[in-house]
Protein backbone atom coordinates (compact mmCIF):
# COMPACT_ATOMS: atom_id res chain seq x y z
CA UNK A 1 0.00 0.00 0.00
CA UNK A 2 1.62 3.78 -1.09
CA UNK A 3 1.69 5.64 2.32
CA UNK A 4 2.35 9.33 3.34
CA UNK A 5 4.39 10.06 5.76
CA UNK A 6 3.84 12.99 8.10
CA UNK A 7 6.51 14.62 10.17
CA UNK A 8 5.48 13.39 13.34
CA UNK A 9 6.55 9.84 11.49
CA UNK A 10 3.69 8.45 11.80
CA UNK A 11 2.43 6.59 8.45
CA UNK A 12 -0.73 7.56 6.63
CA UNK A 13 -1.83 4.86 4.37
CA UNK A 14 -3.27 6.78 0.84
CA UNK A 15 -6.88 5.53 2.05
CA UNK A 16 -6.87 7.45 5.20
CA UNK A 17 -6.03 10.74 3.73
CA UNK A 18 -8.92 11.40 1.88
CA UNK A 19 -10.35 11.11 5.42
CA UNK A 20 -9.78 14.46 6.23
CA UNK A 21 -10.02 14.06 9.95
CA UNK A 22 -7.37 11.54 10.17
CA UNK A 23 -4.62 13.61 8.97
CA UNK A 24 -3.60 16.20 11.88
CA UNK A 25 -1.49 18.53 10.20
CA UNK A 26 -2.34 21.97 11.78
CA UNK A 27 -1.23 23.70 14.62
CA UNK A 28 -4.95 24.33 15.51
CA UNK A 29 -7.99 25.28 13.27
CA UNK A 30 -8.28 28.72 14.93
CA UNK A 31 -5.34 30.11 13.43
CA UNK A 32 -7.03 30.58 10.10
CA UNK A 33 -10.71 32.40 11.03
CA UNK A 34 -13.77 32.05 8.89
CA UNK A 35 -15.06 35.39 8.17
CA UNK A 36 -18.18 36.70 6.77
CA UNK A 37 -18.57 36.56 2.84
CA UNK A 38 -18.80 40.00 1.22
CA UNK A 39 -21.86 39.45 -1.11
CA UNK A 40 -24.52 36.97 -1.84
CA UNK A 41 -23.66 36.07 -5.37
CA UNK A 42 -21.04 35.28 -7.51
CA UNK A 43 -20.46 38.64 -9.64
CA UNK A 44 -20.91 40.25 -6.16
CA UNK A 45 -18.17 38.18 -4.56
CA UNK A 46 -16.17 38.56 -6.99
CA UNK A 47 -16.03 42.15 -7.60
CA UNK A 48 -15.12 42.28 -3.72
CA UNK A 49 -12.74 39.93 -3.35
CA UNK A 50 -10.71 41.41 -6.58
CA UNK A 51 -11.24 44.78 -5.28
CA UNK A 52 -9.61 44.09 -1.86
CA UNK A 53 -6.90 42.32 -3.69
CA UNK A 54 -6.06 45.29 -5.56
CA UNK A 55 -6.26 47.39 -2.23
CA UNK A 56 -3.32 45.49 -0.49
CA UNK A 57 -0.10 47.35 -0.62
CA UNK A 58 2.90 45.27 -2.76
CA UNK A 59 4.98 44.90 0.64
CA UNK A 60 2.24 43.65 2.51
CA UNK A 61 1.15 41.24 -0.44
CA UNK A 62 4.79 40.63 -0.54
CA UNK A 63 5.21 39.19 2.98
CA UNK A 64 1.89 37.25 2.53
CA UNK A 65 3.11 35.88 -0.51
CA UNK A 66 6.19 34.19 1.45
CA UNK A 67 4.51 32.85 4.28
CA UNK A 68 1.43 31.66 2.08
CA UNK A 69 4.92 29.46 0.17
CA UNK A 70 6.35 28.36 3.58
CA UNK A 71 2.54 26.97 4.58
CA UNK A 72 2.19 25.27 1.25
CA UNK A 73 6.07 23.95 1.58
CA UNK A 74 5.27 22.52 5.08
CA UNK A 75 2.22 20.86 3.92
CA UNK A 76 3.38 19.23 0.99
CA UNK A 77 6.76 17.85 3.30
CA UNK A 78 4.18 16.78 5.75
CA UNK A 79 1.73 14.50 3.35
CA UNK A 80 5.00 13.50 1.15
CA UNK A 81 3.50 14.73 -1.91
CA UNK A 82 5.54 13.64 -4.61
CA UNK A 83 3.92 14.42 -7.63
CA UNK A 84 2.34 17.99 -7.10
CA UNK A 85 -0.35 19.97 -9.68
CA UNK A 86 0.32 23.74 -9.17
CA UNK A 87 0.19 26.79 -11.11
CA UNK A 88 2.12 30.48 -11.63
CA UNK A 89 -0.01 32.95 -10.26
CA UNK A 90 -0.97 36.00 -12.36
CA UNK A 91 0.24 39.70 -10.69
CA UNK A 92 -1.77 40.23 -7.43
CA UNK A 93 -2.86 36.16 -7.25
CA UNK A 94 -2.03 34.16 -3.68
CA UNK A 95 1.27 32.96 -3.31
CA UNK A 96 3.50 35.17 -6.38
CA UNK A 97 5.23 33.95 -9.22
CA UNK A 98 8.02 31.75 -7.26
CA UNK A 99 4.31 29.49 -5.85
CA UNK A 100 5.09 26.70 -8.56
CA UNK A 101 9.02 26.27 -7.13
CA UNK A 102 7.94 23.91 -4.96
CA UNK A 103 11.26 22.24 -2.56
CA UNK A 104 11.54 18.81 -2.18
CA UNK A 105 9.11 18.03 -5.07
CA UNK A 106 10.21 15.11 -7.62
CA UNK A 107 7.71 16.10 -10.04
CA UNK A 108 5.97 19.31 -10.75
CA UNK A 109 3.03 19.86 -13.43
CA UNK A 110 1.42 23.73 -14.38
CA UNK A 111 -1.85 24.39 -16.30
CA UNK A 112 -2.15 24.84 -20.35
CA UNK A 113 -5.22 26.07 -21.08
CA UNK A 114 -6.72 24.92 -24.16
CA UNK A 115 -9.09 26.60 -26.52
CA UNK A 116 -12.23 24.81 -25.18
CA UNK A 117 -10.97 26.22 -21.71
CA UNK A 118 -9.89 22.79 -20.41
CA UNK A 119 -6.53 22.22 -18.88
CA UNK A 120 -3.55 20.39 -20.00
CA UNK A 121 -0.76 19.81 -18.61
CA UNK A 122 2.98 20.20 -18.73
CA UNK A 123 5.64 19.29 -16.76
CA UNK A 124 8.38 22.48 -14.92
CA UNK A 125 10.67 23.84 -14.84
CA UNK A 126 10.31 24.34 -18.32
CA UNK A 127 10.39 28.03 -19.95
CA UNK A 128 7.18 29.75 -19.65
CA UNK A 129 5.54 31.54 -22.25
CA UNK A 130 2.75 33.80 -22.58
CA UNK A 131 -0.55 32.01 -22.34
CA UNK A 132 -4.49 33.19 -22.84
CA UNK A 133 -5.65 35.50 -20.39
CA UNK A 134 -2.61 36.46 -18.96
CA UNK A 135 -1.48 33.02 -17.70
CA UNK A 136 2.10 31.63 -17.96
CA UNK A 137 2.55 28.40 -19.62
CA UNK A 138 5.26 25.69 -19.57
CA UNK A 139 6.64 25.38 -23.13
CA UNK A 140 7.14 21.71 -22.81
CA UNK A 141 5.33 18.16 -24.18
CA UNK A 142 1.35 18.50 -23.45
CA UNK A 143 0.39 15.20 -20.80
CA UNK A 144 -2.88 15.28 -21.48
CA UNK A 145 -6.03 16.08 -19.40
CA UNK A 146 -5.82 13.50 -17.35
CA UNK A 147 -2.06 13.86 -16.33
CA UNK A 148 -3.95 15.84 -13.25
CA UNK A 149 -5.12 12.17 -11.93
CA UNK A 150 -1.71 11.13 -11.13
CA UNK A 151 -1.08 13.92 -8.69
CA UNK A 152 -0.93 13.67 -5.37
CA UNK A 153 -1.61 17.12 -3.95
CA UNK A 154 -3.46 19.45 -6.34
CA UNK A 155 -2.41 23.31 -5.72
CA UNK A 156 -6.10 25.31 -7.19
CA UNK A 157 -6.13 28.78 -7.76
CA UNK A 158 -9.22 30.66 -6.16
CA UNK A 159 -10.64 33.86 -5.28
CA UNK A 160 -12.07 32.45 -2.40
CA UNK A 161 -13.31 28.88 -0.19
CA UNK A 162 -16.20 28.25 2.39
CA UNK A 163 -15.91 26.56 5.30
CA UNK A 164 -17.30 23.54 3.50
CA UNK A 165 -14.68 23.23 0.96
CA UNK A 166 -16.89 25.56 -2.05
CA UNK A 167 -14.13 27.20 -4.48
CA UNK A 168 -14.95 30.51 -6.00
CA UNK A 169 -12.73 30.60 -8.77
CA UNK A 170 -12.88 33.03 -12.04
CA UNK A 171 -15.75 32.05 -13.90
CA UNK A 172 -14.23 30.27 -16.81
CA UNK A 173 -14.80 26.61 -15.36
CA UNK A 174 -11.87 25.17 -16.34
CA UNK A 175 -10.80 24.13 -12.72
CA UNK A 176 -14.06 22.70 -12.29
CA UNK A 177 -13.47 20.04 -15.27
CA UNK A 178 -10.06 19.35 -13.99
CA UNK A 179 -10.47 18.49 -10.39
CA UNK A 180 -13.40 16.40 -11.49
CA UNK A 181 -9.86 14.14 -12.91
CA UNK A 182 -8.09 14.31 -9.67
CA UNK A 183 -7.68 11.39 -7.74
CA UNK A 184 -9.87 10.66 -4.93
CA UNK A 185 -6.85 9.99 -2.57
CA UNK A 186 -5.33 13.42 -3.46
CA UNK A 187 -5.47 16.74 -1.25
CA UNK A 188 -6.44 19.89 -3.33
CA UNK A 189 -5.53 22.74 -1.42
CA UNK A 190 -6.23 26.40 -2.47
CA UNK A 191 -3.91 29.53 -1.57
CA UNK A 192 -5.52 32.38 -0.22
CA UNK A 193 -4.90 35.66 1.36
CA UNK A 194 -6.32 36.60 5.04
CA UNK A 195 -10.33 37.17 5.16
CA UNK A 196 -10.83 34.69 2.19
CA UNK A 197 -11.76 31.94 3.52
CA UNK A 198 -15.74 32.60 4.05
CA UNK A 199 -18.44 31.09 6.30
CA UNK A 200 -20.73 30.41 2.61
CA UNK A 201 -20.44 30.60 -1.10
CA UNK A 202 -23.17 29.91 -4.14
CA UNK A 203 -22.84 26.11 -5.38
CA UNK A 204 -23.58 25.17 -8.35
CA UNK A 205 -23.84 21.31 -9.42
CA UNK A 206 -20.64 21.73 -11.24
CA UNK A 207 -18.32 22.99 -8.25
CA UNK A 208 -15.61 20.59 -7.04
CA UNK A 209 -14.99 20.60 -3.48
CA UNK A 210 -11.32 21.47 -1.76
CA UNK A 211 -9.66 19.99 1.03
CA UNK A 212 -7.74 22.84 2.45
CA UNK A 213 -6.95 26.60 2.19
CA UNK A 214 -3.12 28.11 2.21
CA UNK A 215 -2.72 31.07 3.92
CA UNK A 216 -0.31 33.24 5.35
CA UNK A 217 -1.58 32.02 8.53
CA UNK A 218 -1.44 28.43 7.58
CA UNK A 219 -3.24 25.67 6.62
CA UNK A 220 -6.82 24.57 7.42
CA UNK A 221 -8.57 21.91 6.41
CA UNK A 222 -12.53 22.53 5.40
CA UNK A 223 -15.51 20.86 6.49
CA UNK A 224 -16.36 18.00 3.71
CA UNK A 225 -16.79 14.83 4.27
CA UNK A 226 -14.05 13.67 2.07
CA UNK A 227 -12.98 13.56 -1.82
CA UNK A 228 -15.06 10.37 -1.96
CA UNK A 229 -18.20 11.80 -2.10
CA UNK A 230 -20.22 12.19 -4.88
CA UNK A 231 -19.35 14.89 -7.13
Amino acid sequence: MVSYRTASNRLWPRSLVSDLSNLRILAGKGAVPVVAAPGRTKPELRSALLSARRATAPEVRQQADLAIRAALAALIAEVGAETVCAYRPMTGEPGGAQLPDLPGVRRVLLPVLRPDLDLDWAAYPAPLVAGRYGLSEPDGPRLGLDAIAGADLVVAPGLAVSADGVRLGRGGGSYDRALARVSPSALVVVPLYEGELVDRLPAEPHDRPVDAVVTPAGVRLVSHTGRNRPR
